[in-house]
């Protein structure tokens, strides 16, 4: 039974935008379902404890599911409920009573845990993940915000330094600023103190041109972790792609990482995020049901073709997000793009980069992704580094990525450990090293940018 609200009315809306957008009078939503029979939006009351409305997405277009809420403003907490097949394997694992993010949320109202309560099946039974739980997830989930309406960049302009004259810092938001005794108190640990004077000096001071940050998407901490009171630091758990993790937010929230961007590039030091397209936090068959899972689990990650309970797992982190699909595709190439024009940064470092260029026969050069990314005219444009490899079948691709990427290139770093542990014969491994390893890159026209020469990093 829900309580009464505020008189809604939903109508058709449209398809060709994704996620919840404000356009003044009311929010147009719209999501990616092939495989649901029924989509419901669910509205939350402000402290997002208590579901007030509930209706169904009266339309959809192809596989897009869509409706306009008049009267609905920004701060408005929501989420979805899909209905379908729990069919684990067929590779559909639809369950209502589980509330579902929206793939494109920019903020959450809430911090994601890992509560038994978000697992899709009945975890009781004798064999798990055989049929669907029936405890509402809704109480142990963040909600969904809709949005103010998006702005494009007005900071300072990119730098666009050339990759001939880029020194990279990779850089942890919180472990870079929390313990800087010059750095105000109250930003330590925060994306402002990323643009604060004693940072800013810091790195130049090092000479650095380019900041990487560990990623900074909403994620999840695993619950192999909670369970030993532990947290994960480095973030690559993602579940939210357009939206900041926020637990670096300091006292201008989301708008203080626009504000370090912007003091950034003023002081021309280019900002370059590590981005987690490859998997997601919602883990493999025996993970909680928090977002794709429950809108399309057999659209938006590959699942064995020997048997569809089961995910690929080039990864190593239990998924792969399916960005061979379009949709998928769709979804990561809005993502970048939100990044670029709305919140000012200058490129990417993809984690595990093979897994996107996986087609169903494998690392494809000429696949979609690498495709998608070479034709936009924004993307494009952007400081794009690989990392060259992932556990999966042909994992290493060291040189094997476009010409205009630049790739983690693990044979420097190898080569100056060894010059510096003194071992015989290093000298000349190194040498070649730094030259652009040659031996490997110099093909199809690659640059000697192509290699990023580094010597230590996270893992």
């Amino acid at each position: 039974m829900h309580e009464a609200a505020p008189i809604l009315s939903i109508v058709a809306g449209d398809h060709t935008r994704l996620g919840a957008v404000y356009d003044g009078q009311g929010v147009n939503f719209a999501v990616f379902s092939e495989n649901a029979t029924k989509i419901e939006l669910c509205l939350f009351s402000p402290d997002g404890q208590r579901e007030t409305v509930r209706m169904a997405l009266p339309d959809r277009t192809g596989a897009i599911w869509h409706g306009y809420v008049a009267g609905l403003k920004p701060g408005a907490l929501y989420g979805y409920r899909a209905y379908g097949p729990y069919n684990p394997d067929h590779g559909h694992r639809f369950n209502p009573v589980k509330l579902l993010a929206d793939p494109y949320s920019r903020a959450f109202h809430g911090r994601w845990t890992a509560a038994r309560e978000t697992l899709g099946y009945d975890a009781a039974a004798s064999e798990p993940d055989t049929g669907p739980s029936q405890i509402d997830s809704a109480p142990f989930v963040p909600k969904s915000i809709v949005p103010e309406a998006e702005t494009a960049w007005t900071g300072a302009p990119a730098p666009r330094r050339p990759w001939s004259e880029t020194v990279i810092y990779e850089a942890h938001v919180k472990g870079l600023t929390q313990l800087h005794p010059d750095v105000p108190e109250e930003l330590r640990g925060t994306y402002e103190a990323l643009g604060s004077d004693p940072i800013i000096a810091h790195l130049k001071d090092l000479g650095v041109t380019a900041l990487e940050l560990l990623p900074i998407h909403a994620f999840l901490d695993d619950g192999f972790l909670t369970e030993r009171g532990l947290t994960n630091y480095w973030g690559y758990n993602s579940l939210g792609f357009f939206a900041l993790e926020p637990r670096y937010f300091g006292p201008n929230g989301a708008d203080g990482f626009r504000q370090a961007v912007d003091r950034l590039h003023a002081a021309d030091i280019e900002v370059i995020l590590d981005v987690v397209y490859n998997h997601t936090a919602e883990g493999d068959h025996r993970g909680p049901t928090l977002s794709f899972r429950g809108l399309d689990n057999a659209a938006y990650y590959n699942l064995q073709a020997s048997h569809a309970r089961y995910y690929v797992n080039d990864t190593g982190c239990g998924n792969t997000v399916a960005v061979n699909h379009p949709f998928a595709l769709r979804m990561v190439l809005d993502s970048l793009r939100y990044w670029v024009t709305v919140m000012g940064v200058d490129g990417f470092r993809f984690d595990l980069a093979t897994t996107l260029g996986r087609e169903p026969n494998g690392f494809d050069l000429r696949g979609g992704f690498f495709d998608a990314i070479r034709q936009d005219p924004v993307l494009s444009q952007c400081k794009l580094i690989a990392e060259p490899w992932d556990i999966g079948p042909g994992g290493y691709q060291l040189s094997g990525f476009p010409a205009d990427w630049a790739e983690w290139n693990d044979r420097f770093r190898d080569s100056a450990r060894t010059f510096w542990r003194g071992d015989a014969h290093a000298a000349q491994e190194l040498a070649g090293n730094f030259l652009g390893t040659a031996s490997v890159f110099d093909h199809s026209g690659r640059k000697p940018f192509s290699s990023i020469n580094f010597v230590a990093a996270h893992d």
